[in-house]
Formats: structure tokens, C-alpha cells, sequence
């Protein structure tokens, strides 16, 4: 177990700097106008629990790939603008990270404001952990909060090498809460436990399937990924996306779960994702040489509505089909309304961040879920059971 903010004591806190690392890797438009402020929410309770606390709070994020160097899309003065309001205290902005005038404005912070320094990535020595860098940002605080779930998983100088020049260093209330749904879905859940594994590839999911198999009582698979295990069978998948090299794997991932392992019984094909208007449901083994799979089927749809409907814990990570094009969404969002529905029901439901997540939002569900995860490949990595650099960094309790 991780300390976390709630674990400081007041004397800790107040008057104190709080650098805290939040994830506001937020979706832009061609006008750098900010699509979706999901993640910029998310970090508001820690933000507000410090201030509440008297501590002074100065956020470190990262946004987009600028690759090492200043560009101008990429700035995070839209986000201060938009946490300002969201959060309702002054939020300055200054347009550099590990310089004389970051280090002034973090010194000079009043109490009950936020001080938001430039894009992280905007340092060269960022994404290679950087020894240098990650001391002179261990100066702009006097206490460390990492609250950056989504980017967890990397081993950045503003993510793990900042924690051995800084302590304490703890975990925010939203990294609490990803670390304590995730971890009691892999080692406490309550049965029966389901999970949902949809995408399009195969292998960026194996270490989870492997990781899950013992865990679940069932493990429904869609998306495109299902035509490599359909593959695996003998089955034809037409102009399907296929991994040939992972159909001896998905195999012997068939051999290994014997009846957990549950693929669609039906799919929605298509010549291409281009011609909607031919969309048609056929049996598994009824694919024909010129259509692709883009969709489960109406029937696998239902039944795995109702294996969730059956559940105590459910898990769900990709998509079932091409959900931003209709009608091959249908079946992600008869997935969406099954969780919810169950959520209901007093079920635990959990979403892996990424597509899924999105395809939540975009059904307008995401409040009616247990937990939504603000890290994709973060969550991902958690459920394989590896660890996550920028959580092993924090101090134990």
C-alpha cells in the first residue's frame, strides 16, 4: 500500500508547496480548443482537498508528443484556463518548467491559488528520466503528489525520478482511487467476476488474458481481436483484421480456458468500414471471403448483456466494434448500458480508460459506472500485474 495525501499530517500541508503531478493529456482540436475535459475534472479533488489543507498547489503535466522541445499547440495555457474555471480559484500559468522564473512563482504562490507550469515534455530530459532534470523540478515543491494515473506507467522525470529528490512523496485522491478499484478487481473481487476484452489487436491484450484467465469466471472477447481466435478455430474472416502471428498463441490461449474464454457467436460484417448501408449480422462461421468483421453480432450482444446482468464485478477494456462509425457501435453500446444497468444492481463495474472509456462518454453513461479509469495503457499494465514506475516511486505506508 501507497500513502496518499490523507495519510500527511496538517503540519505537513500547511503553508507547504505541493507539487503535484496530474495527467491533463486532454484531446484538442485543429484551434487548440480542449474536446474534453475529463481528465482536468478528474484531478480537481486532490487540488481542492490541498487547498483546503493550506497547502500551496503546483501542478506539473505533460500533453501531446511535442518530443523534447517547445511547440506551440501543445502549451497547457488552455488547461489553466479551463481548471480556473472548473475550479474556481485563481490558477497562474508560467510558460517554462525547471527555470529561475518557475522556481520565483512557486516561492511567491498565495495561499488559496494554483501555480501551473508548461507541458513536462517540453524538457529534453523528461521521457528519458533525466537525473538533472528530475532534481531541479524536486526544488519547485516541499512535498510530492502524484495523481498522473495515465501516466503511471512511465518511468519520466516528472513521474518517478522527481521522488528521489523529494519527500514525501504520496499518491493523489484519484491515483487512491484507480490503485484501490484496480487492485481489489485483481485481487479481491467479488464473484461471479466478468471481463469484457474487445480492440482491435490481440497482442497488446495477451499479458492480460493470461493475467485475468485464473481471476474471472468468464472473459468475453470482441472486436476485431476475436477473428485471430476465430482464425485459431479454422473459421474463414474474410477481409477481417487478422494477426497472423498470434494465431498459434490464440490457440493455446483456447486450449488453456477451456469454457471461460466465451467468443461472439455472430457478427456484424461489411465490405468496409466505408459501406454502413451493407452492414449485416451472420454466424461465426458464416464470414464471408469479402466482408470484415466490425461489429458482435445482435445475438452475442444480448448474451453478454446478460452475463453481466449476472454479475458481481465486471471489467471492461476495448471496444466491440468500430463504435465511432453506426451502425457498427451498437454493440459496444449495448455492452455501455449492460455495466450501467448492473451498476445498478450494486455490481462493481469497472472501465480500463482508453476507447472504452470513450465510448462511455460518448453513450453519456460514464457517472453510471463504479469507476472509470483515466489511463488506458496504465491500466492496462496494472492488470498484467507489472508495476507501475511513477506508484513503486511513492512511499509504502
Amino acid at each position: 500500500m501507497k500513502k496518499t495525501v490523507r495519510d500527511l499530517t496538517d503540519d505537513q500541508l500547511r503553508g507547504k508547496r505541493a507539487l503535484v503531478r496530474a495527467d491533463f493529456n486532454v484531446p484538442l482540436d485543429e484551434n487548440c480548443n480542449i474536446t474534453d475535459d475529463t481528465r482536468i475534472r478528474a484531478a480537481i479533488p486532490t487540488l481542492k482537498f490541498l487547498l483546503e489543507k493550506g497547502a500551496r498547489p503546483i501542478v506539473l503535466s505533460h500533453l501531446g508528443r511535442p518530443k523534447g522541445k517547445p511547440t506551440a499547440k501543445y502549451s497547457l495555457q488552455p488547461v489553466a484556463d479551463r481548471l480556473e474555471k472548473l475550479v474556481g480559484v485563481p490558477v497562474n500559468f508560467v510558460e517554462t518548467t525547471d527555470t529561475d522564473e518557475a522556481m520565483k512563482a512557486s516561492h511567491d504562490l498565495p495561499q488559496g491559488e494554483i501555480l501551473l507550469l508548461e507541458n513536462t515534455r517540453f524538457l529534453g530530459g523528461e521521457e528519458t528520466n533525466d537525473e538533472r532534470l528530475s532534481r531541479s523540478l524536486a526544488e519547485l515543491g516541499d512535498l510530492f503528489v502524484n495523481d498522473a494515473f495515465g501516466a503511471a506507467h512511465r518511468a519520466h522525470a516528472s513521474t518517478a525520478g522527481i521522488c528521489e529528490h523529494l519527500r514525501p512523496a504520496v499518491a493523489g485522491l484519484l491515483m487512491e482511487r484507480e490503485l484501490d478499484y484496480l487492485g481489489r478487481a485483481l485481487s479481491s473481487p467479488r464473484h461471479p467476476f466478468v471481463a469484457i476484452l474487445g480492440g482491435s489487436k490481440i497482442s497488446g491484450k495477451i499479458d492480460v488474458i493470461e493475467a485475468l484467465l485464473p481471476k474471472v469466471d468468464a472473459l468475453l472477447i470482441g472486436g476485431a481481436m476475436a477473428c485471430t481466435f476465430y482464425r485459431a478455430m479454422g473459421l474463414e474472416t474474410g477481409k477481417s483484421l487478422v494477426e497472423e502471428d498470434r494465431v498459434d498463441m490464440a490457440r493455446e490461449l483456447l486450449d488453456k480456458a477451456g469454457t471461460r474464454i466465451i467468443l461472439p457467436h455472430d457478427a456484424m460484417v461489411a465490405p468496409g468500414i466505408d459501406s454502413p448501408q451493407s452492414a449485416r449480422a451472420v454466424a461465426k462461421d458464416e464470414i464471408g471471403v469479402g466482408d470484415a468483421m466490425l461489429d458482435i453480432g445482435p445475438k452475442t450482444a444480448e448474451s453478454y448483456a446478460r452475463a453481466i446482468a449476472s454479475a458481481k464485478t465486471v471489467l471492461w477494456n476495448g471496444p466491440m466494434g468500430v463504435f465511432e462509425t453506426p451502425p457498427f457501435d451498437r454493440g459496444t453500446r449495448t455492452i455501455a448500458d449492460a455495466m450501467a444497468a448492473a451498476t445498478g444492481n450494486g455490481a462493481t463495474t469497472i472501465v480500463g480508460g482508453g476507447d472504452s472509456a470513450a465510448a462511455v462518454a460518448q453513450a453519456g453513461l460514464s457517472e453510471k459506472m463504479s469507476h472509470v479509469s483515466t489511463g488506458g495503457g496504465a491500466s492496462l499494465e496494472f492488470l498484467e500485474g507489472k508495476p507501475l514506475p511513477g506508484v513503486e516511486a511513492l512511499d509504502d505506508k
